[in-house]
């Protein structure tokens, strides 16, 4: 092994495997659009278990079967999707901490509940951002580790600096770590042109059950098995903010993510609250989705708190 190469090497990328800080903000009004970890909450907790600052880059890796070989020693954190991690073939406990040695070989099976898991180390991976976040958007061709966008390729190195290993591993309690194969309930801030919906259309989309389609990536979810009559006429192209619930004429709601368009013509009937998307994001195609309308202070309180604890 060459001396001078140092950090985390990418022997398998799996099928999706991204640079994510927390996001690239302040930029829509140019079409940029934010990217960042679609779920905030686990990519938040690997951080933090490991005691770093804030919006340290992480590798957000989306349905496994990705492999990587340590070449320095360092404590990672896993979190998120359970992709049934092992550290040269034995299980790691996910939402914990560990300490990998130089040669070892860290392996990512199929999930087995959620989409995604978030791999971050002491200190942070070495990327040099771009408009101030090294988060990865290939639609916006910026970011990662070549500073275009693109997933982790085979032969990569992700550097990162030296450090003392944690003498003890740490673990998050049950009581803080989802199961994300549960039903969806998803509350809504009602918002955009709500008002323009019939009471029929209002009184489908909160009653009937609808489940995640096929059609879901970093962009938005799309929902399947009931349809929303969407208001007759055209709207003028706005922004669109994260999570917003837009109707297409097929009237298959769509939720939108971190990598959305930044500005759209279709009908909206609100927003999912900030602190249901992390849940949204790791649901799999088939899943069922109820919306509930959501009190407004009462979100915004939860979120602060949230935001608060993390030291956003």
């Amino acid at each position: 092994m060459d001396i001078d190469k140092k950090g985390l090497k990418v022997v398998k990328p799996g099928q999706l495997s991204l640079i994510q800080d927390y996001g690239r903000f302040g930029y829509s009004h140019l079409g940029v659009t934010q990217g960042g970890p679609v779920d905030d909450y686990a990519y938040s907790w690997a951080n933090y278990l490991l005691g770093n600052p804030v919006n340290c880059a992480t590798i957000e890796i989306t349905l496994g079967q990705a492999e990587y070989e340590v070449l320095q020693p360092c404590t990672l954190a896993i979190t998120g999707g359970d992709l049934g991690v092992t550290l040269n073939g034995v299980p790691i406990n996910n939402w914990s901490t560990f300490n990998a040695y130089q040669g070892q070989t860290l392996k990512f099976g199929l999930a087995k509940n959620g989409l995604r898991s978030y791999l971050a180390v002491v200190g942070g991976f070495n990327v040099s951002p771009q408009l101030g976040s090294c988060s990865s958007v290939t639609r916006d061709k910026l970011g990662g580790l070549t500073q275009n966008g693109l997933p982790l390729k085979g032969g990569e190195i992700l550097s990162f600096s030296p450090h003392h290993q944690q003498l003890k591993p740490l673990s998050l309690t049950f009581r803080f770590t989802p199961n994300y194969n549960l039903p969806l309930k998803l509350r809504v801030i009602e918002s955009y042109q709500f008002a323009n919906f019939s009471s029929e259309s209002i009184t489908r989309f909160y009653q009937q059950p609808f489940s995640v389609s096929q059609y879901i990536d970093r962009m938005g979810y799309r929902l399947t098995g009931g349809k929303i009559p969407p208001p007759k006429g055209d709207i003028l192209s706005e922004g669109i903010a994260l999570g917003s619930i837009q109707v297409p004429p097929s009237g298959e709601p769509i939720i939108l993510l971190n990598d959305r368009q930044t500005i759209g013509g279709y009908p909206k009937l609100g927003c999912v609250a900030r602190i249901d998307l992390p849940r949204l994001a790791q649901a799999r195609p088939g899943q069922a989705v109820q919306f509930i309308k959501g009190d407004l202070a009462g979100l915004q309180d939860v979120w602060c708190q949230w935001a608060r604890f993390f030291g956003y």
